[in-house]
């Protein structure tokens, strides 16, 4: 079965639009996944790599002690950082990029108005010493769940990534039934014969759902890349089926309403239009105004019985 998307060469760019087009969407909601270039530019590019790259040297001196650090094995055994989780805890760009209008819109106009930022990450491959990304889905959909709006992870690249690094995707996965992929999973290596590279320039991002098949080889001789993951979910899936309690939902909207106001007051996004989250009904926001009490979030600290 051929399971190449049809165009691959529809990709956006931010410099020319102000969300994804209709087309976009589709090629997204059937693949899978869709490039979005240009969307990290400038000054806040240039934050984000600074500000990221602390924690790499953090990561990469083994402060293992941080339960926010996270390390993989490589195929020779070595241990090697991987992972950071809680990012726009720990950067203030971070802060700012989750306001991001191109990306608000078009989560928007995938989920809807009661759309969610559930998880924010930072992954990272260093140079020279990397792991492999094995072939997997990021998470199932919730037991039940019938919403067809997709449920995926915004990735913003910092540095360039070509074959020897970049994600690989298998187009149209998330459509597959489990047994199927779990099948595509275990086979052994990193084989690729069913599967596209996604080359990227920093300042590029990936849209990939969560259910799509992607993987990454181990990049023997990369230079540093480092993505930052922030995860949107629809309100009405994260209230019927979780993972998260109730309460979750309002504190993150909280978090998401600071940070558009972050960067309104960056200094280098003056010639940007806000995003405005309106969320209405059951998901109105309460307390507009009342700044986070904190910006990390422990997801199992409110996990669902």
């Amino acid at each position: 079965m051929n399971r190449q998307p049809s165009n691959l060469a529809l990709e956006a760019d931010a410099n020319r639009q102000q969300v994804i087009t209709d087309e976009q969407a589709r090629f997204f909601l059937d693949n899978g996944f869709l490039v979005i270039r240009n969307v990290l530019r400038g000054k806040e590019l240039r934050l984000l790599q600074e500000q990221t790259l602390q924690m790499v040297e953090k990561g990469l001196a083994g402060q293992t002690d941080d339960r926010d650090y996270l390390y993989r094995i490589r195929a020779n055994g070595e241990k090697v950082y991987w992972r950071t989780e809680y990012v726009i805890d720990k950067s203030e760009a971070a802060k700012v990029l989750l306001g991001h209008p191109f990306i608000l819109h078009t989560v928007d106009k995938l989920q809807g108005p009661h759309f969610i930022p559930t998880w924010d990450s930072l992954v990272v491959k260093a140079p020279n010493n990397a792991a492999a990304v094995p072939w997997h889905r990021d998470a199932l959909l919730p037991e039940g769940c019938k919403d067809p709006r997709p449920i995926f992870n915004v990735d913003f690249y910092l540095d360039d990534a070509d074959e020897s690094s970049c994600l690989w995707v298998i187009p149209g996965s998330q459509h597959w039934e489990s047994a199927e992929a779990d099948e595509r999973c275990s086979r052994p290596g990193f084989t690729t014969g069913d599967a596209v590279p996604v080359p990227m320039k920093a300042g590029d991002v990936i849209l990939h759902n969560i259910q799509l098949l992607h993987g990454s080889p181990e990049g023997e001789g990369n230079a540093l890349r480092r993505t930052v993951y922030y995860e949107f979910r629809p309100g009405e899936i994260e209230t019927a089926y979780g993972p998260h309690t109730l309460e979750y939902l309002p504190i993150k909207q909280r978090i998401l309403l600071d940070c558009i106001n972050r960067r309104r007051q960056s200094g280098y996004t003056e010639e940007e239009q806000a995003f405005e989250y309106r969320p209405t009904g059951a998901f109105a926001p309460s307390r507009e105004d009342e700044a986070p009490a904190s910006y990390r979030i422990p997801h199992e600290s409110y996990w669902r019985k």
